[in-house]
């Protein structure tokens, strides 16, 4: 059985954030501004799939280019983090209005000890970063027949 974590706060989150970076710079911040420490301006969508043989992470990162992903793996823990560029448009008569977020983002997913931290494998394809973690082959359970 695969338990699906649900977090019921997880909308209220996002808009705190897309509200936080819609205000942004507008009204003076409280404190050095030098000092504040920001990992993340938007966050991508991730899907984790458990297979029998291994585990696949599809994250949403449409306009990322490859060579600005870092996928990375330490202690048991799998970072996942890039940029994505703004795209510079000339400013025409009327108005004109941006909904894609730009700039840096930063995932970290802790990985169960039965991964296999030596084969992973990862590819973006279609604004799609796929990840795909091998299960260890002596952490996979094998069928024992039995005997009459």
């Amino acid at each position: 059985m695969t338990l699906t974590r649900y977090e019921p706060w997880a909308a209220l989150t996002r808009l705190q954030e897309d509200l936080n970076r819609l205000l942004e710079g507008r009204w003076p911040t409280l404190g050095d501004e030098e000092s504040r420490v920001v990992t993340s301006q938007w966050v991508p969508a991730v899907d984790i799939v458990e297979e029998p043989e291994r585990f696949v992470l599809r994250a949403d990162v449409p306009g990322v280019r490859p060579e600005d992903i870092e996928v990375t793996v330490e202690n048991g823990m799998l970072t996942i983090k890039g940029e994505r560029k703004e795209e510079h448009e000339e400013r025409k008569e009327g108005y004109r209005r941006i909904e894609r977020v730009h700039g840096t983002f930063y995932r970290r997913f802790s990985l169960p000890d039965t991964a296999d931290l030596d084969r992973i494998e990862a590819k973006n394809r279609h604004g799609v970063l796929e990840i795909v973690i091998p299960k260890k082959q002596e952490m996979q359970p094998r069928r024992i027949a039995v005997a009459a």
